[in-house]
């Protein structure tokens, strides 16, 4: 995919640099990345590759832009207060970079829709605040053989990791899934959610960033990912700890014995407020 001449000045910083150059600008720009959510993570992230020159990017998100959004979500403004918040993230977009093709899905993905939309893309970035929407990303792109690159904050904290449970490490053993490192979700009202304890809004700028970054490295084919390890982040101190993970041979999804093979346990979850997603 051939780049005219506006995009070479555009993207020059890249051009110039060893590992991504004009195969890596090429790259990025057939690239097809989902984003899951356009709230707080899904705002930097979707500005950075959009920035970066993604080809296509698609933000799946049902909900509306409010004023209490505004101190960390900075893909959206004032102005489109009340408005979805996929057509508010696409004309920031748009503005931000005209070469990029922007696929808005105004609803919730579900378990009736996850693969149909999952498989359209090369790259997922999940920035949802719930683990059943978690759980149905994670497990859908296993299903659709697609690497996700998966973030959460907390009040002053975040962690960030790349799962690619379909791929196996260089130990020949699987990469871990969610479920691997997540085996369940807390009971209900266990954790509390961002509108109940707050969050410093810079600390989603920081993992939303990262998550860009990492999706912008399994595209270029760059580096080493963070397949295997999870990078979590202490504002509070300034500080970064990594954890080695590893594939849990009894998870469900992936294991040696999977039980998941479809998406129907999340319609079960769905109908069930208590059932584990």
């Amino acid at each position: 995919m051939t780049l005219g001449p506006e995009e070479i000045e555009r993207y020059k910083r890249h051009l110039v640099l060893h590992d991504v150059g004009g195969q890596g600008q090429q790259r990025i720009k057939a690239a097809k990345v989902l984003v899951v959510g356009a709230g707080g993570l899904g705002s930097p992230a979707l500005m950075y590759l959009a920035a970066a020159g993604v080809g296509r990017l698609g933000v799946i998100d049902d909900d509306c832009v409010s004023l209490d959004n505004l101190q960390r979500q900075i893909v959206h403004d004032t102005a489109h207060v009340g408005a979805p918040k996929t057509a508010s993230a696409a004309e920031t977009i748009a503005r931000l970079n005209p070469h990029v093709v922007v696929e808005s899905y105004a609803e919730r993905l579900t378990a009736n829709n996850a693969l149909a939309i999952i498989s359209r893309y090369d790259v997922v970035a999940d920035g949802s605040d719930n683990f059943a929407t978690r759980y149905l990303v994670s497990d859908a792109c296993y299903l659709a053989k697609k690497p996700l690159v998966f973030a959460a904050v907390g009040p002053f904290d975040g962690y960030l990791t790349t799962l690619k449970p379909h791929e196996q490490g260089p130990d020949g053993r699987p990469f871990p899934s969610y479920r691997c490192i997540f085996p369940e979700a807390p009971p209900p009202g266990t954790v509390a959610n961002c509108a109940e304890v707050g969050v410093l809004g810079a600390i989603v700028g920081v993992l939303g960033a990262l998550q860009a970054t990492e999706v912008l490295k399994e595209v270029v084919g760059l580096g080493q990912g963070l397949a295997g390890r999870l990078l979590i982040y202490d504002a509070r101190a300034a500080r970064f700890t990594e954890i080695k993970v590893a594939w849990d041979e009894g998870n469900p999804l992936s294991g040696k014995v999977p039980t998941i093979r479809d998406l129907s346990v999340h319609e079960r979850a769905a109908n069930d407020p208590a059932c584990a997603a």
